[in-house]
């Protein structure tokens, strides 16, 4: 099974990106998936997960500004009002069963 993020580019400030993340079986097998980023120097940190049965959970930096929703074919990361300190390569995790999979990233870079 593969995930693979797509949809990350550069933005100003205050402007939207949406993330992609598409998977190589029924994306309804992977449960929960989940939205990472690691910027430059820092610890991979948890952005934003939902469960199959929609239940959503977020990092307080980024609550308010960004949504994550999914359909029978994608899970998206919808980023609003971005922020230079949003800058990182943002990576797609899912729960195969017991195994952790982990998209390849998708650079996002915010300038101010």
């Amino acid at each position: 099974v593969q995930l693979v993020e797509s949809g990350g580019g550069l933005v100003q400030a205050g402007g939207s990106l949406r993330l992609s993340c598409a998977a190589s079986r029924n994306i309804n097998s992977i449960n929960p998936i989940s939205w990472y980023r690691q910027a430059p120097g820092k610890e991979r940190e948890l952005v934003a997960g939902i469960t199959i049965r929609g239940g959503k959970d977020y990092a307080d930096s980024v609550k308010g500004r960004f949504t994550i929703s999914r359909d029978n074919a994608k899970v998206y990361l919808q980023m609003n009002s971005l922020k230079s300190e949003d800058t990182a390569v943002y990576y797609c995790h899912g729960r195969y069963g017991n195994i952790n999979i982990w998209g390849q990233g998708t650079q996002v870079t915010v300038s101010s």
